[in-house]
């Protein structure tokens, strides 16, 4: 018998049961989600990168670590995750590979996430094109002997200063050496560090605010790869560093993401470990060890 009034009043006048409307299927949370992509996320993988249960681990622990991650769109989310499954990089934990940063899209009204990738990942992905034979990232202390000269004769001289004085740092630099003899070099002084972290979306937050000196480094480096042969899988990763990618199809990989005029989230200041918005882990990845957090910006630069 219906405890609806309105169905009650329908059986009564037409004399059958009223049926009742059908509620559309729940949406997946992501982390149920993730687990759904696990096989694109095998395919996706690099042949010399280990397999698809080291990604969704890591996944799983950002969408637990990082606040309001859970809440992004699936579209993004997924592509963020399919980009860093495609490019052979971790999405979080120790190795500062990638970042997955939850930021408020004030056009659409809704979380969505934002792919930055590391300095080590962009270290990572400079290594495999087969002219790549060397790269050197520095930073240069106001106490340090350092000079340098663009043109047709470059010159680049640093000597790091000895003793407990070395002051605050005053300049970053990035080398590349090619397997052809061809070598390159670019030079930053903090205020052009400053001016580029300012256009930032996460300037304040992420890997800005914990990892400093390697997002320093890193962005010479950025700046660097624009003089020089890139691989297939850099160039991908500078198209879609810092944007938004809603196509996780494979074709998705091969055009730049968006970048989106929006808002990061700022984490509170005590962040609890788990949030209240992300259910707990799925039976299958039960007893898994969680990535630890990402590494300091002390231990990122070494």
């Amino acid at each position: 018998m219906s405890t609806n009034l309105a169905e009650r009043v329908a059986t009564k006048r037409t004399g059958r049961t009223a049926t009742p409307a059908r509620r559309p299927a729940q949406q997946p949370t992501l982390v149920q989600f993730v687990q759904q992509m696990r096989p694109e996320i095998e395919r996706a993988l690099p042949a010399h990168v280990g397999g698809a249960d080291r990604i969704a681990r890591i996944a799983l622990t950002e969408l637990r670590r990082v606040e309001h991650l859970a809440e992004c769109t699936q579209e993004s989310f997924a592509g963020a995750l399919m980009t860093c499954s495609a490019l052979g990089l971790e999405p979080g934990g120790v190795s500062g590979e990638a970042y997955l940063l939850p930021f408020w899209n004030k056009k659409v009204r809704a979380y969505e996430v934002q792919l930055v990738i590391g300095y080590q990942g962009m270290i990572k992905l400079f290594w495999q094109h087969p002219l790549a034979a060397g790269l050197d990232t520095h930073t240069v202390f106001e106490g340090d002997e350092f000079a340098y000269e663009y043109g047709l004769a470059p010159v680049l001289k640093h000597k790091p200063a000895r003793g407990s004085y070395k002051g605050a740092p005053s300049h970053y630099y990035a080398v590349a050496r090619l397997a052809n003899g061809g070598n390159a070099f670019l030079v930053l002084d903090v205020d052009d560090v400053e001016a580029i972290r300012k256009r930032s979306k996460a300037k304040d937050f992420g890997p800005w605010s914990t990892d400093y000196d390697a997002m320093a480094r890193k962005t010479c480096v950025r700046q660097l790869f624009k003089l020089l042969p890139k691989s297939a899988e850099l160039a991908r990763a500078v198209a879609h560093d810092e944007t938004v990618r809603r196509d996780p199809s494979p074709e998705g990989l091969d055009t730049p993401g968006d970048y989106i005029e929006g808002e990061v989230v700022r984490p509170p200041a005590a962040q609890v470990d788990e949030q209240s918005s992300v259910e707990d882990v799925p039976e299958q990845f039960a007893g898994w060890p969680e990535a630890a957090e990402p590494a300091t910006a002390e231990a990122a630069s070494q």
